[in-house]
């Protein structure tokens, strides 16, 4: 099923409003994202009529907000092709995410001497958290440089991937020069060498 451009926008009532006599164009998704009138509709009957926290009760308006939120989680595992819907973890956003892996995941498997890589394109919220990991665990932190065009140097990123390395961690596309990257082809690279990878893909 496809959508027109035109379709999707009255999604967004936003887009309606005109900033400095032109209609709005929002490029701001990496530090928020505008929410469709669906999603702002359910957010709002669920604080008018079912205001309730999740997995915290048993009465009535409690259990009907936890159904809600589990539904969700299964309409996204089937939507992303998980294999289960217990795979996936509801955050306040990317930097939370990234922050919950480096500091569960691996802050508790690196041991000295393991490697994590990221790029010069990442965020500092893709940086800081591998930074805070690898010297918690005396583990070694590699960058792998850009090009002239601001593309990864996948030559290099090949060099720089060893069977040291645990994890790689990098965006899907730049928040500020907006390179897409060769996910898949560094996803193989990992596997190759049995690392995991975290994409940042806000």
């Amino acid at each position: 099923m496809s959508f027109s451009v035109e379709e999707v926008r009255k999604d967004f009532p936003i887009f309606k409003r005109e900033i400095n006599g032109h209609s709005l164009v929002y490029l701001d998704n990496a530090a928020t994202t505008l929410k469709p009138k669906q999603v702002v509709d359910v957010i709002s009957e669920h604080y008018l009529m079912g205001t309730s926290n999740v997995h915290r009760g048993i009465h009535t308006l409690s259990a009907q907000a936890t159904d809600a939120y589990e539904e969700a989680r299964k309409t996204l595992a089937s939507y992303i092709n998980s294999p289960s819907e217990k795979n996936i973890v509801f955050t306040t956003g990317t930097t939370a995410s990234i922050n919950l892996v480096a500091q569960s995941y691996a802050t508790n498997f690196l041991k000295a001497g393991d490697e994590i890589v990221i790029t010069e394109l990442e965020h500092h919220s893709n940086i800081v958290p591998w930074q805070m990991a690898c010297e918690k665990n005396s583990a070694i932190l590699k960058v792998v440089p850009i090009l002239e065009d601001g593309s990864v140097d996948f030559e290099a990123f090949k060099d720089i991937v060893t069977s040291n390395t645990k994890l790689i961690s990098m965006n899907y596309v730049s928040n500020s020069i907006g390179v897409i990257n060769p996910v898949e082809e560094v996803i193989a690279l990992a596997k190759s060498v049995g690392a995991k990878v975290c994409i940042d893909a806000a």
